[in-house]
């Protein structure tokens, strides 16, 4: 059975777009096949990640949302970033609009946020896909409550942030009131002087949930800076292998 998982975080800045790319591109790199979302309209850009530029996007999940196209049309088969790793694998990406005028349309007017529940099934049957992934917009509006219901699956990215323990205790408490089949924390940009298991113990005490993964703070990544996929580009690093435990975890029933 198809799944589908949400990547969200209380706050920007988490790394929550990073953190959806890496998880696809192993997910896909382990030849399942794997459609991308992103749903933060608002702020679009994980498109950056998977190589593409704003000008290259000629449909994007913006023009199924107001009727301009079918979704699957707006799906980009990015599949070649994963190189010529033999394997029968795919990846989609499903784009928003980075056009000034279709950002604004969105904050004026908004869309019905019920064709996005037609347009996941249908993508999911268009492109047989065996996991959909959709990484949300920060904070809590309606997109995000419906992205999070109907999850098989849900990662919360935090960084140990007093801003960000106190924002994703308001998210644990909505996505168990929606009961999310797999809930789980993923805590990022650690910096190296905390204690990465006393992070943890924390982190789980605090909210009572289980902890995916305490990912430290990189210089690889900051190095990066968003013009790649980090387990890509990094193969061998000890994150990488991190991402693929996280995959893991989220994709086990």
């Amino acid at each position: 059975m198809s799944q589908i998982i949400s990547i969200h975080s209380f706050r920007g800045g988490t790394g929550k777009s990073n953190t959806t790319a890496n998880i696809a591109a192993v997910l896909a790199g382990q030849g399942l096949r794997v459609g991308v979302v992103d749903t933060d309209i608002q702020s679009p850009g994980i498109h950056i990640l998977f190589g593409m530029s704003g000008s290259s996007i000629d449909h994007s999940l913006n023009d199924y949302l107001w009727g301009r196209c079918e979704i699957n049309q707006a799906a980009h088969d990015v599949t070649a970033i994963l190189g010529s790793n033999d394997n029968s694998g795919k990846l989609y990406l499903i784009p928003s609009s980075v056009r000034t005028d279709e950002i604004v349309n969105v904050l004026r007017e908004g869309y019905d946020v019920g064709l996005l529940t037609e347009g996941f099934r249908n993508l999911i049957r268009e492109l047989s896909l065996d996991v959909l992934m959709i990484d949300t917009h920060p904070g809590l509006n309606e997109e995000t409550l419906f992205s999070i219901a109907i999850s098989h699956a849900l990662a919360i990215i935090m960084r140990p942030d007093q801003q960000d323990y106190e924002g994703t205790g308001v998210t644990v408490e909505v996505a168990r009131s929606l009961d999310v089949p797999r809930l789980m924390l993923i805590v990022n940009k650690t910096p190296m002087a905390f204690g990465l298991a006393e992070v943890r113990e924390r982190v789980e005490q605090t909210f009572d949930c289980e902890v995916a993964a305490v990912l430290p703070h990189s210089e690889e990544m900051m190095n990066l800076a968003s013009s790649g996929i980090f387990v890509l580009h990094y193969p061998d690093h000890p994150m990488t292998e991190q991402y693929r435990d996280i995959a893991r975890q989220l994709i086990t029933p």
